[in-house]
């Protein structure tokens, strides 16, 4: 396959570019215009040869178009690339005005100084960012660190190549009778293991079959109680890796306490899904979840943090009298600790129609799968949900597919969603936005084919032709694991600080403002009643706790 292009377009400074993205030379084939209309020649040609472009830049003077204009006629033929401006010194300031007002749109991804001597890391730093961005989104890996081995229709198997990429593993799925899965076939028979489907191949260890994505989870972070060393009591348990999880990580172990985080799933929780996130601080180009995810788990490891990966807490006993340990049972041994952080957070609600839910895995996903984003190319697509998440995910998969329609039973999206996305939501061509719609029926042989969806204004319900259905409806807790003394809501969120009632206190006083009912236990971010249910506030909540574990913790 032919490398992936970088499209340069100005009509004064073509060559300069040329030679500035050099250094890109050897994986990516650079390419040159003069015009827009030149570049439309040239994106055509490229098409036609089957290449890809990864990245189109323009100087914001183009001679035959508007900037913009000619960002959005190269999106229609391009959805996937990733486009930015890179002006010119001199009209820098001047363009600057009118042009950053697109980044709010979604017109384009990144407004830059055109380099003006050797060695400009800052407009280099930019570029690689979009271009890894685009190669973890887009192009298919061309090298593997997870290779699933499967017949076609294994709904498993999409859960699993889901997990891997969330916590950043290159996977590849490939059928038994192909080169590559004879390959994972034979290694796995000379090694004794009786061969199912799927089966899941690595480098550095035997293919096994997997049974659950928590077997996934065990083969590629496996660990026991016995690696971990805690004979001793650690001084923090916290139970969730999402951004409030690891957050209260990276705090508790830079300040010195020796720190256990256990996560069932992937880390990042539903933060880990989101294709981009645009409103986190410091990004202005926005981040994946995926990646902020990684890194704060990175940063976390660096400080001694100790990840237990595919372990699920079953119980958490708190620490009886005269005790200084909570005891947290889960299914790969007992960990104690002085402290406990709930930062579990929310699963998405399920849609309880039956012939829908039997699809999951076969074309219905309950999150935004961007690893499937890939397949719905020349799809139809609906996104069910009015919450950030679920706008995320239509525009990202609005690369992709031919429509993605968001539904909702509200009105609106301005209650639920931020401006921001709306914004980009209104001026791209492929998404649209169903209100007073709900889902009550769909079907399909073996993968969906088809929705039937009720007007909840006239009660009438249409059938149609959809290929792939992806439902964010909201929140749940997960929180039948906690004692009966830990004070929760109505709808099972966590209770804490002055939200606890009067006659659940521990003492004469409120909690902490993190603090539960129960001494020495806390909780952050989503899990916890009252909270913002964005990644910022997660993350601040998970950095606030730590001083509260200390105060805990104290002589």
């Amino acid at each position: 396959m032919p490398a992936p292009v970088i499209l340069l377009v100005s009509q004064e400074h073509a060559d300069f570019l040329l030679d500035e993205f050099g250094r890109y030379q050897r994986d990516y084939d650079l390419r040159t215009a003069r015009s827009s209309a030149e570049a439309i020649e040239v994106i055509l040609d490229l098409r036609r040869d089957g290449a890809q472009i990864a990245l189109f830049v323009q100087d914001g003077l183009l001679p035959d178009a508007h900037p913009l204009e000619a960002f959005a006629h190269w999106r229609a033929k391009v959805p996937t690339a990733r486009r930015v401006i890179a002006a010119p010194f001199e009209h820098f300031l001047a363009l600057a005005g009118p042009m950053r007002p697109g980044l709010a749109k979604g017109k384009y991804d990144a407004y830059l100084l055109m380099p003006r001597g050797p060695r400009d890391e800052e407009f280099h730093g930019a570029i690689s960012e979009l271009l890894s961005d685009w190669n973890a989104t887009v192009a298919a890996p061309e090298v593997d660190t997870v290779r699933v081995v499967a017949p076609a229709g294994l709904p498993l198997t999409s859960a699993i190549r889901e997990y891997t990429g969330r916590m950043g593993m290159p996977t590849r799925v490939f059928e038994p009778d192909t080169d590559e899965g004879r390959e994972v076939v034979e290694r796995a028979e000379a090694a004794g293991v009786e061969v199912g489907w799927p089966l899941v191949g690595t480098p550095w260890r035997d293919p096994v079959v997997a049974t659950s994505v928590r077997d996934v989870a065990h083969i590629l972070f496996g660990s026991t109680t016995d690696d971990l060393d805690v004979e001793q009591v650690v001084d923090l348990a916290i139970v969730g890796a999402g951004p409030a999880g690891l957050a209260a990580a990276v705090y508790g172990g830079s300040e010195g306490l020796t720190t256990v985080v256990l996560e069932a799933e992937a880390i990042g929780g539903q933060a880990g899904t989101s294709s981009m996130i645009r409103n986190y601080l410091g990004f202005p180009r926005g981040i994946s979840g995926m990646r902020l995810a990684q890194r704060a788990r990175n940063q976390a490891i660096r400080f001694g943090v100790r990840f237990l990966n595919g372990w699920e807490v079953t119980a958490l006993e708190p620490a009886a009298a005269g005790d200084e340990a909570h005891l947290l049972h889960t299914d790969g041994g007992t960990i104690r600790a002085r402290s406990v952080v709930v930062a579990t957070g929310v699963a998405y609600r399920k849609l309880g129609v039956g012939s829908v839910d039997a699809l999951v895995g076969l074309g219905v996903t309950y999150g935004s799968a961007m690893s499937a984003a890939r397949e719905t190319e020349g799809h139809d697509v609906v996104v069910v949900g009015g919450g950030n998440s679920a706008g995320q995910a239509a525009l990202h998969l609005s690369r992709f597919a031919r429509s993605v329609t968001i539904m909702v039973r509200r009105r609106a999206l301005e209650e639920t969603m931020s401006a921001y996305l709306i914004g980009e939501i209104e001026y791209n061509p492929r998404v649209r936005v169903e209100t007073c719609a709900e889902v009550v029926d769909g079907g399909g042989e073996g993968h969906l084919q088809w929705l039937a969806v009720r007007d909840l204004d006239t009660g009438e319900v249409a059938r149609r032709e959809v290929q792939d259905l992806f439902l964010l409806l909201g929140a749940e807790p997960h929180c039948d694991w906690l004692p009966p003394g830990l004070a929760r809501d109505q709808r099972g969120f966590v209770l804490t600080g002055r939200d606890v009632p009067h006659e659940a206190w521990p003492d004469t006083r409120p909690p902490a403002s993190l603090a539960t009912t129960v001494p020495g236990v806390f909780a952050v971010g989503d899990i916890r009643a009252g909270s913002m249910k964005r990644v910022a506030s997660a993350s601040g909540e998970g950095a606030s706790v730590v001083p509260l574990v200390h105060e805990h913790l104290a002589p």
